[in-house]
């Protein structure tokens, strides 16, 4: 077997400009400025949703305004036409204050749809389900109900708070 020999040459020295950091722009300032940029498009976006939202808020308070003057203008003899005049309005102000499609849509639709009403709370979700639940029953019935129609109009009025206090901050 042959022996590797030990290579005893001697290597140049390693240049004392190879040791020092290297001299490209430091990375804490370019760091700094892209946080600022971070923040900055943080804050823009803040100020854009801040102002749509005052705008919904100012649309739903229109509708609302709206809505409770029409309710308060029902003058009808039979529960039937109060309740069909009752979920017209509150189909409208959901129309108007959400962008829902309530007002074109059967009672069949809207209460199906998964999305319908999700900018409500759960206990106002409820409650609408229900009051256009019972003033459906009333619009379809075979025969005119024998329910007092002021009853059917206080209990619109009544809707119409809950849908409105009922919405999401």
């Amino acid at each position: 077997m042959e022996e590797k020999t030990p290579d005893l040459r001697l290597l140049e020295p390693v240049s004392p400009e190879s040791l020092l950091p290297d001299a490209s722009p430091p990375v804490w300032p370019l760091i700094a400025a892209a946080v600022l940029i971070l923040l900055l498009i943080g804050w823009l976006i803040f100020r854009k949703n801040t102002k749509e939202s005052a705008a919904v808020i100012n649309r739903r308070k229109e509708a609302y305004e709206k809505a409770k003057k029409a309710i308060s203008g029902i003058k009808v003899e039979h529960a039937r036409h109060a309740a069909i005049q009752v979920s017209l309005i509150l189909r409208r102000y959901l129309a108007e204050a959400t962008n829902d499609p309530a007002l074109f849509e059967t009672h069949e639709e809207f209460v199906t749809r998964r999305d319908s009403l999700e900018r409500l709370t759960p206990a106002a979700r409820s409650a609408c389900g229900d009051g256009f639940q019972q003033l459906a029953a009333l619009k379809y019935a075979p025969e005119v109900p024998d329910v007092d129609p002021q009853g059917v109009v206080n209990d619109g009025a009544q809707l119409l708070e809950t849908i409105h206090a009922g919405f999401r901050p």
